[in-house]
């Protein structure tokens, strides 16, 4: 296969990268408005997408493969397809981060919502944004973006905290909470999870550029360090 048909092949894997990106991005913000409208119907369709999003990885994986077998890549090529491989695993379970806030929502019955989400849905916003340009950064070879961009957890642990304190305090106040606060708990808990594998995107971008992979360090308080272990 002469070069510029591998370069074509890899610029079509990038290109499909991003449409299941895109696909991840847009699962995790309608899982959250369909829990926070409380839309069963929103959340089964969800489901359906998290199906779409695990046939679309294992496609990208196939194309993959067979790059990898029909060039024997060297140094940035092999990086590169490497890196691919991981960052749609990635994509995939982060897919999974969805689907689990559309179960919760099911899980939930008829059950209303504890509080009014709002640092929820900023929770899932920033994540989301922190995806679509971790994953612009890996097409384009951004280091320096790649590298700023973890940063940026900082502010979904800061607001996963305070979802946190504030059902603490609903617990507290009246026990019988302790189901819905749970509920709402493990939601937050996967849309922090969500924001950590943005980081994981982008050590692999570096990667790629520099052949060290070594992880990006963060500002995070060594409480959320301790979490996260």
């Amino acid at each position: 296969m002469l070069r510029k048909t591998f370069e074509t092949e890899i610029k079509q894997v990038k290109d499909e990268v991003l449409v299941l990106g895109s696909m991840v991005e847009q699962a995790i913000l309608d899982s959250v408005e369909a829990l926070k409208k409380r839309d069963m119907k929103a959340s089964e369709k969800i489901l359906q997408a998290d199906r779409d999003i695990n046939k679309k990885r294992f496609g990208i994986e196939n194309q993959l493969m067979i790059l990898i077998a029909t060039q024997q890549p060297m140094a940035h090529d092999l990086r590169l397809l490497a890196s691919i491989m991981e960052i749609i695993s990635e994509l995939e379970r982060m897919g999974d981060y969805a689907k689990g806030i559309a179960n919760i929502n099911i899980r939930m019955g008829d059950a209303p919502l504890l509080k009014p989400l709002i640092d929820v849905p900023r929770m899932a916003q920033k994540g989301a944004d922190m995806l679509h340009r971790s994953l612009t950064a890996f097409v384009n070879e951004d280091i320096e973006t790649a590298r700023k961009i973890p940063m940026e957890d900082d502010e979904v642990d800061a607001l996963y905290n305070q979802v946190y304190r504030e059902l603490m305090t609903f617990i507290i106040q009246d026990p019988t909470t302790i189901e819905r606060a749970n509920w709402l708990l493990w939601v937050a808990h996967n849309l922090e999870r969500f924001a950590d594998r943005v980081t994981n995107i982008c050590e692999r971008t570096v990667f790629i550029v520099t052949g060290e992979l070594t992880e990006i360090s963060d500002t995070s308080s060594e409480f959320w360090k301790q979490q996260k272990s």
